[in-house]
């Protein structure tokens, strides 16, 4: 993997990023604004990078809460609720 390197801080590019955290943009922007997400910042005016250490960090965080059950999952759609395809009864 291609980082830029500034000193002691390594910076990914939003490919990298994407290699590393298999999100989608928009649930990355949605997650940097309500601060759940490291943030970006920018080096030019067209050049959007993150700072490696702290995504790094922030997986590793991700990885320890799901060990320990903190991570809520997504409920179970209730299919009974259905328009479209309802389900048959038997």
């Amino acid at each position: 993997m291609r980082s830029i390197s500034t000193g002691q801080t390594k910076t990914i590019r939003r490919e990298q990023l994407k290699e590393i955290v298999p999100l989608a943009d928009t649930t990355i922007y949605e997650m940097e604004r309500r601060g759940e997400f490291p943030s970006r910042f920018y080096l030019t005016s067209r050049c959007v990078v993150w700072d490696l250490a702290e995504v790094e960090a922030w997986l590793e965080t991700r990885k320890r809460a799901s060990k320990q059950k903190a991570i809520t999952r997504a409920p179970m759609p209730d299919v009974q609720l259905r328009k479209n395809r309802p389900v048959r009864q038997k």
